[in-house]
């Protein structure tokens, strides 16, 4: 049974790792799916595969401009909007004395702004059909501490999704975060990594990283019907870290 069958999602970050795992697994479950990226062709070429259910639009996700084109986007092509995933992210791998002020602003403007955005401008169009469910991808770092600005950010779209779950419950729209723990996608594996990264997955109680599918399961309950009675909450998806 197809759980996402007559609804319409923005997958933002969607072209490539979790977000493109997100958007094959909801247009598979019956979605239409819009998906937005910086990243042109490899979003085009991803909407491409996924046939007439799904479109590409390229987003900067801090503009105020390209969230509005997005939403306009949206209603033109599927004429609704049931569903946001905020997936896009970044990190850096820097101290907090290497860490600069441009690269801060970078990082907020990505994993925050953007949330709040996106959930601003959805949330007005879920309001006219009185229902949406918004997921916010968060992290592990929105539970505990990591990376300077990548844990900030994460753990203000924890509280972002609370606040607004509790504003926007009145119009029967729902809004969740998801917190990932180490996953297999480009993120991670950026340079020479690979052997750290297989240290690490030996102190995960599952002794491995999660495939980004694992997530994208998450991400679809929350987004279907299944989910109906959760909303300002946290779902983790890291295979036993955080329970340490």
């Amino acid at each position: 049974m197809n759980k996402l069958t007559g609804k319409v999602a923005i997958i933002t970050g969607g072209s490539q790792g979790m977000g493109a795992s997100h958007a094959k697994l909801f247009v598979s479950e019956g979605a239409k799916v819009v998906i937005t990226d910086i990243n042109e062709a490899a979003g085009t070429k991803l909407a491409a595969e996924l046939g007439d259910n799904a479109i590409f639009v390229k987003q900067d996700v801090a503009s105020e401009a390209d969230w509005q084109t997005v939403i306009k986007e949206t209603i033109a092509h599927f004429g609704q909007l049931d569903i946001l995933v905020n997936n896009a992210g970044i990190t850096y791998a820097k101290s907090l004395f290497d860490v600069t002020t441009d690269e801060y602003l970078k990082i907020f403007n990505i994993n925050q702004l953007s949330v709040f955005l996106g959930m601003k401008y959805a949330a007005a169009e879920m309001k006219k059909a009185d229902s949406g469910s918004i997921v916010n991808i968060s992290s592990i770092n929105g539970l505990v501490g990591g990376a300077i600005g990548y844990t900030d950010t994460k753990f203000a779209v924890r509280g972002m999704t609370k606040a607004a779950a509790l504003e926007l419950a009145h119009y029967h729209i729902r809004v969740n975060s998801v917190h990932p723990g180490v996953i297999s996608t480009p993120m991670i594996h950026q340079g020479d990594t690979d052997e750290a990264v297989k240290q690490f997955a030996k102190m995960i109680p599952l002794q491995r990283i999660a495939e980004p599918e694992e997530v994208s399961k998450m991400v679809l309950f929350l987004a279907s019907d299944d989910s109906s009675y959760s909303t300002g909450a946290e779902f983790t998806v890291d295979g036993g870290l955080t329970a340490q």
